[in-house]
């Protein structure tokens, strides 16, 4: 998540619009991004649910676990080794909010599934697919894998902040991963005394301009988010530059004043703090329409949580991936509107944590593995792309998948002819149950296992043991959890 550096006006070839805050700017391109790109967000980027199913396993784990444990009978298993749940007829309601491509549901739902033997929990859950753009959600609905688990899957397209048609305190369990990060948020720093925001002016890049033959057209266009107009047009998302201004926050528009003004009092002046506003609003949602005794709420995103980290003014507050915008996520700042709102008992820990825990092991990603090589940093693009299929062939002999994924991975074009030959036979070799993707969960045994094999690669074993061990990074992946 690289911050952008401020734009030279003069360099800047031609205006899309007007300034306005962050936060408008972001939805408005959130809008046109999906509708353009809604059924290929994966070319763009991959999260740790979007072929992994690791994820998926420890939030069934745990899932069931809850239930069971708020189920049970006189707290003790019945006879014959039951599970001690008394048999219940109510609706289990889960929703996830942003399905992406669906492997999310449908590992979880399998998992469930195969832990629940009596048949008590699986078959009362109605598991909905919730997200603001239509094509996300018929994409991930029709995810392969949600197949056998289609008369426990519904749809609904609505923003997760603004779920009308959801009665109050009738949702068991609620999971976002990956979605705050997505959602509109603000830039905000200390000046003085007044609180100033970060304003945007898109501006497209000359070669750009200069292929678009009906300027004013696509300018109206992308105004009205016209998406249907705009394919007409060449591609622009990821050639947009973006001019910056800084301006006293219009607090008209912004809830949580006095929280979010409290908060920055702890910032030094002139640091830009992200203040997630998308998130805000889904959490009072969550509110509203999880029951009594639910399950329970989870985000998992990229964030910080230390006071530390926020104040720092080198940290990068977003990225643009395929043009769109993605936010660090204020863990801090969420966990102080939590409270506000009366959510009480946040638990923020890792995803690394959480997974690991519900699944009973140690875990690290493969890019936490592959952060162990001793590798020169002369390295070219390519022998990097090589030294990843080579660790993951190294691991195919302990690494089992229960689903069927073949990992998806494009060879350089400056890759040397027999290289790419090489490379192209492995890839071909790792079958449909190896690592589906570089950010798949390690097991610690499977590490173990196949340590002879990743030695010989060049790894480090105590390097890679002391890996599960490592404290997480001052930005990285956590679950955001409230009962």
């Amino acid at each position: 998540m690289a911050m952008n550096t401020s734009i030279v006006p003069d360099a800047v070839p031609q205006p899309m619009g007007e300034f306005k805050p962050l936060d408008k700017w972001q939805a408005h391109i959130s809008e046109i991004f999906y509708g353009l790109r809604g059924g290929r967000v994966q070319d763009y980027y991959q999260t740790f649910a979007s072929a992994d199913y690791r994820l998926a396993h420890a939030l069934a784990q745990d899932y069931f676990s809850r239930v069971c444990a708020r189920e049970k009978v006189g707290g003790s298993r019945l006879e014959g080794g039951g599970s001690g749940l008394k048999p219940q007829t109510s609706n289990l309601v889960i929703h996830e909010w942003g399905p992406g491509n669906g492997n999310l549901a449908a590992c979880f739902l399998t998992r469930l599934k195969a832990l629940d033997q009596e048949g008590l929990v699986y078959p009362r859950v109605r598991y909905v697919l919730v997200d603001a753009h239509q094509a996300i959600v018929d994409g991930a609905l029709a995810h392969p894998d949600l197949a056998p688990h289609r008369e426990r899957v519904e749809t609904l397209c609505a923003e997760a902040a603004q779920l009308a048609s959801v009665k109050d305190g009738t949702v068991d369990r609620i999971v976002c991963n990956e979605l705050w990060n997505d959602l509109p948020a603000k830039l905000m720093l200390r000046k003085e005394n007044d609180i100033e925001e970060e304003h945007l002016r898109p501006n497209l890049n000359e070669k750009t301009y200069e292929a678009i033959d009906d300027w004013s057209g696509f300018v109206r266009a992308f105004g009205a988010k016209n998406v249907e107009a705009l394919r007409k047009f060449p591609p622009f998302l990821e050639d947009i530059i973006w001019e910056k201004e800084y301006h006293k926050a219009d607090w008209r528009e912004v809830p949580y004043r006095k929280t979010i003004t409290d908060f920055l009092k702890q910032i030094d002046e002139h640091v830009l703090v992200p203040v997630n506003l998308g998130a805000f609003a889904t959490l009072k949602e969550a509110k509203r329409v999880l029951a009594p005794g639910a399950a329970g709420f989870s985000s998992f995103d990229a964030g910080a949580e230390g006071l530390d980290v926020i104040n720092d003014p080198e940290k990068p507050c977003y990225g643009l991936f395929g043009g769109q915008y993605s936010f660090m996520v204020n863990f801090a700042l969420v966990e102080s509107v939590a409270s506000y709102l009366g959510i009480k008992d946040v638990t923020i820990e890792t995803q690394r944590e959480f997974v690991g825990r519900s699944l009973g092991t140690n875990v690290i990603s493969l890019m936490d593995l592959l952060a162990c090589y001793p590798a020169p940093k002369s390295l070219q693009p390519w022998e990097q792309d090589r030294l990843i299929i080579k660790t993951i062939r190294a691991l195919k002999g302990s690494y089992r998948s229960p689903y069927q994924r073949r990992i998806e991975f494009p060879i350089r074009q400056e890759t040397p002819p027999d290289e790419r030959k090489a490379l192209e036979d492995m890839l071909r070799s790792l079958g449909e149950d190896g690592v589906p993707d570089t950010v798949a969960y390690l097991t610690e045994e499977e590490l173990a296992s196949t340590m002879g094999d990743l030695e010989r690669l060049g790894y480090d074993r105590d390097t890679v043991m002391a890996a599960l061990a490592t404290p997480p990074q001052p930005i990285d992946y956590r679950h955001f959890f409230f009962q």
